[in-house]
């Protein structure tokens, strides 16, 4: 399964931070690509925000999510 939109605990999981963190660093996000507070942010959003790779962040939430 492919997902498009990125949430505050996926970004715990990448960022291995707590879950406040987690929900600032998504408003963050969310004001750096000026959204408005309804709408998300996409896996490749917060991948060009925080310099990592797409593939190898869809690899680690695939993972973590599939141990469950």
């Amino acid at each position: 399964m492919s997902r498009l939109i990125i949430r505050p605990k996926d970004v715990e999981i990448i960022l291995n931070v707590s879950p406040s963190y987690a929900r600032k660093k998504v408003r963050v996000i969310k004001r750096s690509f000026n959204k408005e507070k309804h709408q998300k942010i996409t896996i490749k959003e917060f991948c060009r925000f925080e310099g990592l790779e797409v593939n190898e962040v869809k690899d680690e939430l695939n993972e973590f999510y599939n141990k469950k």
